[in-house]
């Protein structure tokens, strides 16, 4: 595996492998590298002759400065991971490469911006937008890989592709899961062993919510049982458990069997166990 700390570099070594033919199927990451990322880079080596790994911690996407503080980095352990899964290149910039100066323009993404994430983390998305647009411009990819764990962002960066007219093809993975039902994530790591051994009652509150739905129960309902439940497991604190429209992702009302447009629906959830903010979602 090749590994490039210059955009310039990189660019010019990626220009050659083009120059051969070559498709490029690139994974951006932020690091800490799980087996949920390792999927990702298997399903970029099926789908790619050459596959691109960057990892970035992108301060502009941090609203908590403590989340960016505390986001775990561990590069030499990541590269390892990505050399075993047979990455051809990874990409690891300081932040001065990618950033000579903070960024001044924004992004906006409409509605998608006024819910979940959107709501709850200001900013959030026009750090992410900025940052995948550099990395998409830098690169250059053919097909770029993205977890549906993080099911905002992945809108979020599909408005961005149609809208700016990258010339690339988004692939949305499964979420990756722990045997208990855990969503892998890189901040699992910060969880406590206590924290741990509650984490996988948010999998297990979304899969009685689902339930819940199927039986035409109404949406204002299920998100009220689905509160009450974890308001009983001490040490979950829940942010935020929405029902969705899933291409539009605003708020769904009514009951299932009222969805006369029969398109998917999501649901999505984030809750704080101390300090550690995690994020889950189902399609039904």
């Amino acid at each position: 595996m090749l590994v490039f700390h210059q955009i310039s570099v990189l660019q010019e070594h990626l220009k050659q492998l083009r120059n051969q033919g070559l498709t490029v199927g690139f994974v951006p990451t932020m690091g800490a590298l799980h087996q949920g990322h390792i999927s990702l880079i298997n399903q970029a080596k099926a789908q790619s002759d050459i596959v691109v790994c960057s990892i970035f911690v992108n301060p502009t996407q941090f609203n908590n400065a403590h989340d960016l503080a505390v986001y775990p980095r561990t590069l030499e352990a990541d590269s390892q991971m990505l050399d075993t899964a047979g990455c051809d290149i990874l990409f690891a910039p300081p932040a001065e490469e990618m950033y000579p100066k903070l960024p001044t323009m924004k992004f906006d993404f409409g509605a998608l911006e006024t819910v979940m994430e959107g709501a709850f983390r200001p900013g959030h998305f026009n750090g992410v937008g900025i940052v995948v647009s550099k990395l998409f411009h830098i690169v250059q990819p053919d097909k770029a890989f993205f977890g549906q764990k993080d099911l905002q962002q992945c809108a979020v960066i599909s408005c961005m592709v149609n809208e700016l007219s990258f010339h690339l093809e988004l692939v949305i993975c499964p979420t990756q899961r722990e045997e208990d039902g855990l969503a892998m994530s890189s901040r699992n790591r910060n969880l406590s062993p206590e924290q741990r051994a509650i984490a996988p009652f948010l999998y297990q509150a979304l899969n009685y919510a689902k339930a819940s739905l199927l039986q035409d129960k109404k949406v204002s309902e299920v998100k009220t049982e689905l509160a009450e439940f974890l308001k009983n497991i001490e040490g979950i604190e829940l942010e935020y458990f929405e029902i969705s429209d899933f291409d539009t992702l605003q708020p769904f009302h009514g009951t299932l069997s009222q969805n006369s447009g029969g398109g998917k629906i999501a649901l999505c959830i984030a809750a704080f166990l101390g300090k550690t903010r995690l994020i889950d979602n189902i399609i039904i």
